[in-house]
């Protein structure tokens, strides 16, 4: 049987790469760091993954295993000398942390086994290229030439709304239904995956941008104007006029630079950014504007949903005044339980106390103080310092 293993068992991980996994028909182990939730893993049968919204359905994952990668290192790592594919949905800034794992997992393998199928699930831009770049940090260069011959490693672009959960769902997992995975063709040589569901593509690139441009922009919009205005659930901000003329607004320019640098149909991209709209909007799922709005630091930094696509509108001479004023919603999100926001307040709080908004501005979000587009954001960060 196809062997996988994925690190990171939270909602991401069961609701959406897993699931796929399991369904594709690999023997499916979980790695992660949370010891209850590896425990609820390693004595449960089975959990529902629930999809909700057009053509929702009910689905009962079973036959997995858990391994705590913390405490059982090296049985995460005869795991992956025996998988087929690897897997993550950790988020970005973890990858540096299961590389070693996968190292240890990749020297054990077999010098006879098929090439093992590396892939980062995570909103980020070359996410794969990032954990293979920290594999090869930590390898020496014989180490690298050999352990590289072992692995495919291939970009990713994942898209599937998991809301905050229930406190009472337990392992069970409410999504909605629509879903995209696209996976970069070339680094496979014609030998693809048999994963249904997913879309093969000879440049995934577009799809990543069009994808991170679209939702993770929209999705983090809606979020901050909605905390500023008072809402708590995301489908309600979206429901304010005002709310969604804005949101709609962020995505007319994004979708410029979608359509001018991919050259996308302005119309296929319109009916996709009209979807994701609605899905936003979807009332079965459940989700909060401070969760979808927690770790602004990382939101605005330079090649994120923000300044990543309204700097390179700025460089193409292209409007970035919503996209802008995003940002000045992003920077009003303040709230206390979460680390990134309480820094970006202490940072806030530095200008207004004689720190340079110059300075903040370029620490907060990379730009030099020459790009054409610091100028309004540090207007932004000002304003918002003053009060």
């Amino acid at each position: 049987m196809k062997q996988a293993l994925h690190f990171g068992a939270g909602n991401i991980g069961r609701g959406f790469v897993g699931f796929l996994l399991s369904r594709a028909g690999y023997e499916l182990t979980f790695a992660d760091v949370n010891a209850e939730l590896i425990d609820q893993l390693a004595n449960a049968t089975g959990y529902t993954v629930h999809e909700v919204g057009e053509n929702s359905q009910t689905h009962e994952i079973t036959g997995f295993h858990a391994l705590n990668s913390a405490t059982h290192e090296a049985e995460v790592a005869d795991a992956i000398a025996h998988s087929d594919v690897v897997t993550t949905a950790v988020g970005p800034n973890i990858l540096r942390f299961v590389a070693p794992t996968i190292k240890a997992g990749l020297q054990r393998r077999a010098v006879d086994a098929s090439p093992l199928v590396v892939m980062a699930c995570e909103n980020a831009i070359g996410a794969t290229d990032i954990l293979r770049d920290h594999l090869r940090d930590i390898s020496t260069p014989e180490e690298w030439q050999e352990l590289s011959a072992r692995a495919i490693f291939a970009n990713t672009a994942v898209d599937r709304i998991v809301p905050g959960q229930a406190v009472d769902a337990g392992l069970d997992v409410t999504v909605e239904s629509y879903f995209e995975w696209a996976i970069e063709a070339a680094p496979f040589q014609g030998d693809t995956l048999e994963i249904p569901g997913v879309t093969w593509v000879p440049d995934l690139k577009p799809y990543i941008e069009r994808k991170l441009f679209t939702v993770n922009t929209g999705h983090a919009t809606t979020a901050y104007y909605g905390f500023v205005a008072g809402y708590s659930g995301l489908a309600e901000a979206l429901l304010d006029p005002e709310i969604r003329a804005r949101v709609y607004s962020v995505l007319q320019e994004t979708k410029a630079l979608i359509v001018a640098k991919h050259d996308f149909d302005p119309a296929v991209q319109e009916e996709y950014l009209q979807k994701i709209l609605t899905r936003f909007a979807n009332p079965h799922l459940v989700d909060t504007v401070g969760r979808v709005g927690r770790q602004p630091l990382r939101k605005v930094s330079r090649h994120e949903r923000f300044i990543g696509p309204a700097a390179e509108l700025a460089e193409r001479g292209i409007a970035t005044e919503s996209l802008v004023d995003a940002v000045g919603a992003l920077l009003r999100f303040d709230v206390a339980d979460d680390p990134e926001s309480v820094e970006l307040r202490a940072l806030l709080d530095s200008v207004r106390d004689g720190r340079g908004a110059d300075e903040v501005t370029e620490q907060i979000t990379g730009l030099a103080s020459n790009h054409p587009l610091f100028a309004a954001v540090r207007d932004r960060v000002a304003a918002v310092a003053a009060g």
